[in-house]
């Protein structure tokens, strides 16, 4: 029986020292190589011409993210659900959209929210425009895609998160939405502290070694982080330039019409796995014919409703609530997407 329980625990150990990300990359060109051995050296050395590209706004990208980290700067969220709602609702919008959570790990600060009694309108309202930018993103996306594109999304997350708080508001009777966490649901472990017990805020952290000690931690994090992800992506750009008949790309998302954008957000969906990955991927289809408008539907609906972040919401609240987060969610990513497609045209 001990022998059974430590082989369990190394088990559960090997798990967790095991990267999906830097797993699926090493088996992706291992399988290229062996596959399509005459793509491979192209494709590592656009990978590796393409990281050196971004090189700059990664270091500006990973720079933010320790920041906010070691100064207790993302603290100031918990301000975000204090006041009265009409005003929680632009502010909760604001700070998601500069918040650094992604689709997943901003489920369980929202579990905190929740079972603290916050509303669910302007939870909703940073939920929908968390995932979509943060610092690290806004530079990442304006070194790859463009500066004007990385605004529109920014200003696109806010109006994402006030569309969802003012249409979860204008429901606030109806009974489905007394009860939005599904029960046994926690309160979102450590999540929940910097809303439940906000900590100071030291912009000057360099004077505290412990927080300079954590800027180099959160710093590495970052930059492994980030880099797995675009090694990825830009590995999978290289194939889609390799293989993908860009005339098939134009036909599908290049008209910038209603049913080309909603395509994009449908397929955004399944198949948009992280932000950061998403961004050069978007930047190639773009260079294929992709019209602006779908590339942004594909990015907003993704970003919200990613099939590993939809599985955790899913888990979270009550079905009608995840009916409402995904008609939210896919609706305001076709809106957004015409709007932005009418305004680069204009």
């Amino acid at each position: 029986m001990t022998t059974q329980t430590s082989l369990q625990s190394a088990s559960i150990r090997l798990r967790r020292k095991i990267d999906p990300a830097w797993t699926a990359l090493a088996l992706a060109l291992l399988a290229l190589a062996i596959g399509q051995p005459q793509q491979f050296a192209p494709s590592v050395s656009f990978i590796v011409d393409q990281v050196v590209d971004i090189l700059p706004y990664l270091a500006l990208a990973v720079g933010a993210a320790a920041y906010a980290g070691a100064s207790g700067a993302d603290n100031l969220i918990a301000k975000a659900f204090s006041g009265h709602i009409a005003l929680m609702l632009p502010f909760a919008a604001l700070m998601g959209a500069l918040s650094p959570f992604c689709s997943c790990g901003v489920i369980p600060l929202i579990a905190a929210l929740l079972s603290m009694g916050v509303p669910l309108a302007p939870v909703m309202a940073f939920w929908l425009a968390s995932p979509l930018m943060d610092p690290s993103m806004f530079v990442l996306t304006s070194g790859e895609i463009g500066l004007d594109f990385a605004i529109a999304k920014t200003i696109a997350a806010i109006a994402m998160g006030l569309f969802g708080g003012v249409a979860v508001l204008a429901l606030s009777g109806a009974s489905f939405m007394q009860a939005p966490l599904r029960l046994g649901v926690g309160n979102g472990s450590c999540a929940g502290a910097k809303v439940r017990n906000p900590k100071a805020v030291r912009w000057a952290f360099w004077r505290e070694s412990e927080r300079t000690a954590k800027f180099a931690r959160e710093g590495l994090k970052s930059f492994l982080f980030l880099l797995k992800w675009l090694s990825l992506a830009y590995l999978a750009e290289s194939l889609m330039v390799a293989y993908a008949p860009a005339n098939a790309i134009a036909e599908i998302a290049g008209g910038g019409d209603f049913v080309s954008i909603l395509t994009a957000a449908l397929i955004g969906v399944p198949t948009y796995l992280n932000g950061y990955a998403a961004i050069p991927l978007i930047g190639g289809l773009f260079e294929q014919g992709m019209a602006q408008g779908a590339g942004m539907a594909f990015l907003i609906a993704g970003g919200v409703t990613s099939l590993p972040a939809a599985i955790a919401v899913f888990a979270l609240v009550r079905w009608p609530v995840f009916a409402l987060y995904l008609v939210l969610a896919l609706s305001g990513s076709v809106a957004v997407g015409l709007i932005y497609q009418a305004w680069t045209v204009i």
